[in-house]
């Protein structure tokens, strides 16, 4: 089984690029994910993933997501290899985005989730929704 769940921000907007042969959208982005843990007296590290999304998930990456903003990918492993003019040989490892969401507070997101609820008139694909209300309150946690 090929399944990757990522969390991390952007670090560049999308860039959007269209299939010679048949047209299709392409949008190619990095996100830096925070290793779980760190080590001792060191900061905490990241991991610069790129993503490619193609078709609707790499639109709606294009139209919505912003360098800075934290995100969900969950998607599957490529690798790809290919040779240069100079005959260079080339490997890269990405993810396939399969499918994409806002991981921002709403506070944070207030501008992805907007603009996706006012062009299309319902709640983003992964956010809570207008009406979710955070608790800081621990004391109504089932566990």
């Amino acid at each position: 089984m090929n399944k990757v769940v990522l969390m991390g921000r952007l670090t560049r907007d999308p860039e959007v690029r269209y299939t010679q042969t048949n047209n299709t959208l392409v949008a190619s982005f990095s996100l830096a994910v925070n290793r779980r843990f760190a080590r001792q007296g060191e900061e905490r590290q990241a991991d610069f993933i790129n993503i490619v999304a193609w078709s609707k998930t790499g639109e709606f990456c294009s139209k919505y997501f912003k360098k800075g903003q934290q995100v969900g990918i969950i998607g599957r492993i490529q690798t790809r290899t290919w040779d240069d003019d100079q005959g260079t040989k080339h490997y890269v490892t990405e993810v396939v985005a399969e499918e994409a969401y806002f991981a921002d507070s709403k506070r944070d997101g207030e501008v992805g989730s907007a603009a996706f609820e006012n062009a299309f008139g319902a709640t983003a694909p992964g956010s809570m929704g207008s009406d979710f209300e955070v608790s800081s309150s621990t004391d109504d946690l089932p566990f």
